[in-house]
């Protein structure tokens, strides 16, 4: 008889389910040609004997194989690897087969800008020395925990329900997990009804502007402001309107102003860290742009997406906590407080809200991963969330002020810059040089950095780009503004 015993090793401790390692122990077998087609397996019980495992794991085993097509069962005679096998790799065809070659167009008309030029996605040398626009560092984040909950989730029976499809707004689970933790962490008085979940913070932005926005309608941005956001507004045919961002944040005098001459629809405004200038509002401006929504009965976004981030002192609570009209929609991420390919984010919002876009949000995506959601509701509630949160804030705050020491001492006059309250990124402006020829010294050095441009405006070129300091240790921080330094 073949020594199954030699080649089928059986891990009790693995992950991989024991009928699957035999699974996979004879398939690699029979690819390999050691089992050639034809040939005869044991029955199950003489092999459970062999392996030292129970008669239903190698009756599973057989069952896998039957159902991938590698064995069959013949009624009183046994068990046998199939003559005709899957095909093992597709077979190649020659050239005088192939036809046409695939056509590069299409043959009608596309809008390929619809919604503007994002930036190129590039994914760099992973060795690369990168300046971000203001990430984490994903070196810090806890994947063992993740990935133990992940399997935990896949595992127990109480969480199966979730392996179907599910509720566009997100698994009851999360939603209720988030509601709590924001309740107690941001002063938000609200319950999971309140809650969806989404792919990250730039879904709730796009799925809020389909909802609320019309050709025509008139949205309210910052003249400096997440690029995406206005390219979002702007793909649904609205106007958009920039106001002044000073030092304190929005200008909310000009959005005043804008409110008595034009039919305002929507404030974008990212209160906590404004995006790119990092800057923070104070209360009294947003308690005033709230008062304004309820005036002139307009929406506001309220891009939250790095309020964890914070480092002189405790942070402002949203201006979501102190809505009483239903204002505002809140927008939040998690990749930031893990990594950027952890795509959950969230909105809160009225409840009516909520239940118009969850059915939007069915149009285009079903649901989300309802296994990392569970995954994720689990670190929330075991405290790993939080434990992680308080240590990348002590660490990025020390991050913060080696690098903005690092540019006061080693590039002096030739930038101007202020040393952000939170977030990631420190708002940089060159007085000298042109930041595109600095990125482009730069990049020949084995730096990468950004050029400023995505935070121009039509008007505005501000030679100003967001130095992203929290996913370099010192060292690494060292030697990239040494390399700037030397391209200044």
């Amino acid at each position: 008889m073949f020594a199954f015993k030699n080649f089928i090793q059986i891990d009790k401790g693995a992950d991989t389910a024991i009928y699957l390692q035999v699974v996979n122990a004879l398939i690699q077998q029979i690819r390999r040609g050691q089992l050639r087609s034809g040939s005869k397996l044991p029955g199950s019980r003489e092999l459970a004997e062999v392996l030292a495992v129970h008669r239903k794991t190698i009756v599973a085993a057989y069952d896998e194989l039957m159902a991938q097509g590698w064995i069959e069962m013949l009624p009183r005679k046994g068990t046998f690897v199939v003559q005709d096998l899957p095909e093992i790799k597709p077979k190649k065809l020659k050239q005088s087969e192939l036809g046409m070659p695939y056509p590069a167009q299409t043959i009608f008309a596309i809008q390929e800008n619809r919604v503007g030029s994002f930036p190129a996605a590039v994914i760099p040398d992973p060795k690369a020395l990168i300046i971000n626009d203001g990430f984490p560092d994903t070196r810090l984040v806890p994947n063992e925990l993740l990935l133990r909950e992940l399997r935990s989730v896949s595992r127990q029976a109480a969480f199966r329900k979730y392996h179907m499809y599910g509720n566009p707004e997100g698994t009851d689970y999360l939603r209720e997990t988030l509601s709590g933790f924001l309740r107690e962490t941001r002063g938000l008085p609200i319950s999971a009804a309140n809650v969806m979940i989404t792919r990250g913070a730039q879904m709730g932005i796009y799925l809020t502007a389909q909802l609320l926005l019309k050709p025509g309608d008139q949205v309210i941005v910052g003249e400096s402001s997440y690029f995406a956001a206005t390219l979002i507004c702007q793909q649904t045919g609205a106007h958009i309107n920039r106001v002044p961002v000073d030092e304190f944040g929005i200008d909310v005098d000009a959005v005043e102003q804008l409110c008595k001459k034009k039919r305002i629809r929507l404030l974008y405004v990212i209160p906590h860290h404004h995006h790119p200038t990092t800057v923070t509002m104070p209360p009294e401006r947003r308690i005033r742009l709230l008062e304004l929504a309820a005036t002139y009965k307009f929406a506001i976004i309220e891009d939250d997406y790095d309020y964890d981030f914070h480092y002189t002192s405790n942070p402002i609570q949203p201006m979501t906590s102190l809505d009483h009209h239903g204002s505002v929609i809140y927008i939040g991420t998690l990749s930031k407080t893990l990594v950027p390919a952890i795509r959950v984010g969230f909105i809160v919002a009225p409840e009516n809200f909520i239940r118009a876009v969850a059915n939007l949000r069915m149009a285009i995506d079903r649901q989300g991963d309802s296994m990392m959601e569970i995954a994720i509701a689990e670190l929330y509630r075991n405290g790993t969330i939080s434990r992680h949160i308080r240590k990348v804030v002590n660490l990025y705050r020390e991050r913060r002020d080696h690098f903005c020491s690092l540019l006061t001492d080693r590039l002096g006059d030739r930038v101007s810059f202020k040393l952000p309250d939170g977030g990631m990124a420190v708002w940089t402006k060159f007085n000298d040089s042109d930041l595109r020829q600095v990125s482009a010294k730069a990049a020949q050095k084995g730096l990468i950095m950004s050029d400023g441009q995505r935070y121009n405006t039509g008007a505005t070129n501000y030679n100003s780009a967001r130095l992203g300091f929290a996913s370099l240790n010192l060292n690494e921080q060292d030697r990239a503004i040494e390399i700037m330094a030397g391209c200044l």
